[in-house]
């Protein structure tokens, strides 16, 4: 039986944790997870705001009761996990009865007789899957037979529509590397809804966003997916945003802030027809792109809009010149003592913020403890929904500011990921000030 000082240090660490696991690799957050304890675990699993990437690598190689806690999280939100809505959900459908005559007419067959063949239902899902995965999934309602090698083979020879890529994540049982094969679709150009499938893999958990740069191709919509504007229907949140900005990002680390190779990466993205990894190693290489892309026109063709934003928000900028004077410096410094309460300390920040005195990157680099400036709640006020915060440009700032620091000063050594992670509870200076301690391998006070 844990003590209430033992529970009370395993609640924090689980808190402390689940904002590491945002800014940390796949590899590295694997590691992490597996030096918890029980106690801790049971704690992330239930009680955080967990990433959508720690999410599906708890549930791909986390234990049972770590399955069994995070179906319980009422704050893990559209994830298909067990006891939630997902593939069970979609196979009480049925097939409408309006459209099993049109389904007759195209098969030349009456569907009911005998299982679809993989070549019926995929010719099927071309011509109803173009929109919206609605009607797919009305057609996947009916027996089938599908071999996952062929539904690969005839994706890569003309890309099914979004929509029955969609359809297909949400209800077949598929293999990882046939559906890593279905979000590669260098020959679909001009679909609005592309970005559809991409989204539901890594919520329906089968893709961590790690994953999903290094599958999706062409590496254009590699780049679209990492600065992906609202809009209606299905989207990335805002932590699935800042997330997959981190992917991409860690991507395209071998750039650098050298302006000559973000060019060319520019010039080469909107005809490559590879993943996005292949197009930054041959840009950092100074060679030309690939073979795949080698088919490419002689002249590539010029970026259009969206790309070309994407592009400049993902790469690094120079700093800007600092401006506000004494309130400036008066904010920042208030950032370091906080108010007499929760409330007017999210006042003071939210007005900062809203005068441009303060940026999101300028909370995480000055507010302490370093606890609190990983968690925008403590900055910007408690939100009713895990998905949303009504300053998203602070959050995306903080959360890529958060990123830059922890690569640079921690790399690929678990081993000080997990000191920063068990420090960060009691820590009680600033983000850099903790990096700078472990990394020194100082002892690390307590005290800023």
């Amino acid at each position: 039986m844990s003590t209430a000082v033992e529970d009370r240090d395993s609640r924090r660490l689980a808190w402390c944790v689940a904002h590491v696991l945002r800014h940390a690799p796949d590899h590295i957050a694997l590691d992490l997870l597996g030096r918890l304890d029980r106690p801790t675990r049971k704690y992330l699993c239930r009680d955080e705001w967990l990433p959508a990437s720690a999410v599906t690598l708890l549930l791909r190689h986390g234990t049972e009761a770590d399955r069994h806690f995070i179906a319980r999280n009422p704050r893990v939100v559209g994830r298909p996990l067990p006891g939630l809505p997902g593939p069970a959900r979609y196979a009480r459908r049925e097939t409408p009865p309006e459209l099993l005559p049109v389904l007759r007419a195209e098969l030349g067959r009456d569907p009911a007789q005998a299982p679809l063949t993989g070549g019926e239902l995929i010719g099927l899902l071309r011509r109803h899957g173009i929109r919206r995965p609605r009607v797919a999934l009305d057609v996947l309602c009916l027996p089938y037979v599908l071999d996952p090698a062929e539904l690969a083979a005839e994706h890569a020879r003309q890309s099914l529509p979004a929509g029955a890529v969609e359809a297909l994540l949400l209800v077949a049982e598929l293999p990882g590397e046939t559906v890593r094969a279905l979000l590669a679709t260098p020959a679909a150009r001009g679909a609005r809804s592309r970005h559809r499938p991409a989204v539901r893999a890594v919520r329906m958990g089968r893709l961590t966003q790690e994953e999903l740069v290094a599958c999706v191709a062409p590496a254009r919509d590699t780049l679209l997916l990492g600065h992906l504007p609202p809009g209606p229907g299905l989207r990335w949140t805002l932590p699935e945003q800042a997330g997959m900005r981190t992917a991409v990002t860690r991507a395209l680390t071998p750039l650098g802030d050298d302006p000559r190779l973000w060019s060319e990466l520019l010039r080469h993205a909107p005809a490559f027809e590879g993943s996005l990894p292949d197009l930054v190693a041959a840009v950092a290489a100074g060679g030309p792109p690939g073979p795949r892309g080698a088919a490419a026109p002689a002249a590539p063709a010029a970026p259009d809009e969206a790309l070309v934003r994407a592009v400049r928000h993902l790469a690094p900028t120079a700093a800007e010149p600092v401006t506000g004077g004494v309130e400036r410096e008066l904010a920042l410094a208030s950032l370091a003592v906080p108010m007499e309460t929760v409330q007017e300390d999210v006042r003071w920040v939210r007005d900062c913020l809203d005068r441009s005195l303060l940026t999101g990157a300028d909370v995480v680099r000055h507010k302490l403890p370093a606890c609190w400036a990983l968690d925008e709640d403590h900055w910007l006020g408690d939100v009713d929904h895990p998905d949303r915060h009504d300053r998203p440009e602070a959050v995306l700032a903080a959360r890529a500011e958060a990123d830059r620091l922890f690569a640079l000063a921690l790399g690929e050594d678990p081993e000080a990921w997990w000191r920063v992670a068990r420090t960060l509870p009691d820590f009680a200076g600033t983000l850099p000030h903790l990096l700078l301690r472990v990394t020194d391998g100082d002892s690390v006070s307590t005290r800023p």
